[in-house]
């Protein structure tokens, strides 16, 4: 069995295959900030199926984000009705959201793609592979420079993760049944409106 395809057999079930190694990372990984930059990835299947590669100009971020919906603005000064709750479940997944904080602290570099890495009761854990824009090894790559030249990708959700929260997962004939249009969304409103 070739190397990749036995760290992906591990990744399939890493609590049972990776033993004390996982506990032990969870431990450490918490007490680490929100945002850190590694030297190399923990997953190296997925990182290089994702597009990294080792040099100069790619970066390593892993992200942590906490679980649970988020929070909107305490209600104060008047009565709600109960169905006014404060979590707000939006539409974006973990994965996403760490892939933008992860753009947010590195300005300069644009997300290139980001994989799970490992969860707990309280947090999710991604590695997001970044590219410096203006690093003259990027700029020399044909296959990068392309990407490098797209500012803000993340934030348009051009990304993988960006583009399964968008329901862009499949293309082609047939798939316009998946995504429902805007006009018929606005036509099932209104007959849910006319119905109560």
């Amino acid at each position: 069995m070739a190397i990749y395809q036995r760290i992906r057999e591990l990744w399939k079930k890493p609590k049972e295959n990776l033993g004390e190694l996982w506990h032990q990372r969870l431990i450490q990984w918490r007490e680490e900030p929100a945002s850190i930059r590694i030297e190399r990835p923990t997953r190296l299947d997925r990182a290089r199926a994702l597009g990294y590669k080792a040099k100069q100009g790619i970066i390593l971020i892993r992200q942590r984000v906490d679980r649970g919906g988020r929070l909107n603005e305490k209600y104060r000064k008047r009565r709600m009705p109960k169905r006014a709750s404060r979590r707000k479940d939006l539409a974006m997944s973990y994965q996403w959201v760490a892939e933008q904080r992860a753009q947010a602290k590195h300005v300069n570099c644009e997300v290139l793609n980001s994989y799970y890495v490992a969860h707990d009761g309280v947090y999710y854990w991604y590695e997001v592979i970044l590219i410096d824009r203006t690093h003259p090894a990027i700029l020399a790559d044909k296959n990068l420079q392309g990407i490098a030249l797209q500012s803000g990708r993340v934030y348009r959700g051009l990304t993988s993760a960006g583009r399964k929260s968008r329901g862009l997962r499949h293309k082609g004939k047939g798939v316009e049944k998946l995504r429902p249009s805007k006009t018929a969304n606005r036509k099932r409103r209104l007959t849910d409106n006319r119905t109560q």
